[in-house]
């Protein structure tokens, strides 16, 4: 199945995209590692429904062939006809946890550098308005907006807090990058000490200083989890926590994603087996036909959650789990009626 719908892939996606390429002049080699991260980064994605259909299409030419009849009438209980199934989507899911755990991270970090080099110029790969980070354990830190080309932010803010309490706070209407002497310069500086009976306003047209975090720091790029390996990205998630990132909800459905896909192997492989293996009139036309409208609906509750969890307050865990526990159950009682 990836055999034969990758290249259908590649070649409907270079369609769409060659004038593109050719209009940015990309060097072939890397046309070609952009085509090998762009056939990782779906083959890792699909993984499941693959294997769903293609179970689908062999179980169906068996019991077609009336050979599934044949097995149960010599007395092999559906349980024991099963077991290969799981033996081979055991082996499949322990690729797909090695895809997501190695393989995939890299060649997401080349299929999205890529994408946003060539493909969506002008746009950022960053959250870049209204920037509010925790950047350690006594510094927040604002910004309204930032400019990653000029790497420039405006109405700049930082509040440092000792025991809790507020002991100064710097502002600037502009705050600039300057990479070669790796400083920051900022306009219309203001800082205000704190003090116990009255503050101390110290003010400068233009200051340069140094500050604890890195611009890279300060707006990680949108796709940053999916390019991390597994005990990076928990340390990366565990940070933006600390730091109020607003993107976290994003970051911890790449995470949770890693195991909650191969266990969809498992229930895929069940749900395929149960639909495909009673011999219908219509033939495999009919048990392909069911098998893509589940699947379907499996992509949409995927989704739909996903979508919930990045743009609300709706817990990733539940949004990643939540296909598998519904698809689950339904794999639970298609397996007990086809024992039937």
């Amino acid at each position: 199945m990836l055999l034969l719908f990758i290249p259908i892939g590649i070649t409907v996606h270079l369609a769409e995209k060659i004038g593109k390429i050719l209009e940015n002049e990309v060097p072939l080699n890397e046309v070609l590692l952009y085509l090998l991260d762009f056939t990782i980064y779906f083959a890792h994605l699909l993984f499941p429904l693959f294997l769903f259909l293609s179970v689908i299409w062999f179980t169906s030419k068996l019991a077609n062939n009336t050979e599934v009849i044949a097995f149960l009438s010599s007395g092999v209980s559906f349980t024991r006809f099963l077991r290969p199934y799981m033996i081979g989507a055991t082996i499949v899911g322990l690729l797909a946890i090695l895809l997501g755990l190695f393989l995939a991270p890299k060649a997401s970090e080349g299929f999205n550098d890529f994408h946003y080099k060539y493909f969506k110029r002008g746009r950022s790969a960053v959250v870049n308005t209204n920037v509010f980070r925790q950047i350690n354990d006594s510094d927040i830190i604002y910004v309204s907006n930032f400019d990653v080309k000029n790497k420039t932010g405006s109405n700049f803010t930082l509040e440092h807090f000792e025991d809790n309490k507020l002991k100064y706070k710097i502002s600037a209407n502009t705050i600039k990058y300057i990479e070669a002497d790796t400083m920051y310069r900022l306009t219309n500086y203001v800082k205000r000490d704190i003090g116990e009976h009255e503050d101390v306003l110290e003010k400068e047209r233009k200051k340069d200083t140094l500050f604890s975090f890195h611009v890279d720091d300060l707006i990680p790029v949108i796709y940053a989890a999916e390019t991390k390996m597994y005990g990076d990205l928990k340390q990366f998630i565990a940070k933006e926590e600390a730091r109020g990132s607003s993107n976290v909800g994003r970051f911890k459905l790449v995470l949770y994603r890693k195991w909650s896909l191969p266990v969809s192997v498992f229930i895929l492989t069940i749900i395929a087996v149960a639909v495909s293996s009673i011999k219908r009139r219509g033939g495999m036309g009919v048990n392909l036909a069911v098998g893509i409208c589940i699947a379907m609906v499996f992509v949409f509750f995927d989704k739909i959650f996903g979508v919930m969890a990045e743009q609300s307050d709706f817990p990733p865990i539940i949004a990643v789990w939540f296909p598998n526990i519904i698809f689950g159950i339904l794999a639970t009682y298609l397996l007990y009626n086809a024992k039937r």
